[in-house]
């Protein structure tokens, strides 16, 4: 097989063309009041990281609508939430600041995005605003905004992901057979599968 790689800005602008004039002005640097409420409505985002040789990872951030709290018109806090304890994103953000967000709102096929560099904190007065069901979060994820706007609609479009009669979650085996058939672990099948029920799931969501 021949691949024609493209190696330069010039070749791919030759591709694509020029950038659209509302796609090349529409970048901000603060939070606009649509932002805000963006944000309080969005439940689930996308943190974009990568190491100091720039090694990435991509790693999904849910909680309720609003989890990401803002502190002023460039500045935001992600909670952290009790997990697997791999850590690949804090360790990477400890290596290099720069990140990227998408936030999402169920339904609605835009998106928001946010780039900028970040800090991890472990303890803030508004760690108390961050509470959910009992639980206060021992590290939060501060950005420092240098680039927000809103993205388009169409590759959700494109991809029909707010139509359910698109789904075919059973597609695929349950986690649980994935796991026992990918990873080498002593656990049985029937052990897994119970482990990664969901309601086993909801008791530990925010208890470590």
């Amino acid at each position: 097989m021949t691949w024609t790689e493209i190696q330069s800005e010039a070749e791919l602008r030759e591709l694509l063309g020029e950038v659209m004039p509302r796609a090349a002005t529409k970048e901000r640097t603060r939070l606009h009041e649509r932002d805000r409420e963006w944000l309080a409505l969005s439940p689930f985002c996308i943190l974009a990281t990568s190491d100091a040789a720039g090694n990435c990872d991509a790693s999904p951030k849910g909680d309720p609508a609003g989890f990401t709290h803002v502190l002023d018109d460039t500045t935001i806090a992600i909670p952290d939430r009790p997990g697997n304890r791999r850590a690949d994103g804090w360790l990477n953000v400890l290596a290099n600041p720069h990140v990227g967000l998408l936030y999402l709102i169920p339904g609605r096929s835009e998106t928001l995005r946010i780039n900028g560099r970040a800090k991890l904190v472990r303890e803030a007065p508004f760690f108390d605003e961050m509470i959910v069901k009992g639980h206060r979060p021992h590290l939060t994820l501060v950005v420092e905004i240098e680039q927000i706007f809103f993205h388009c609609a169409k590759a959700f479009l494109r991809s029909s992901l707010w139509k359910p009669e698109t789904w075919d979650a059973g597609a695929l085996p349950s986690h649980a057979k994935l796991v026992k058939e990918i990873q080498k672990v002593p656990e049985s099948v029937e052990d897994l599968e119970r482990y990664y029920a969901p309601e086993n799931y909801e008791v530990k969501l925010y208890r470590a």
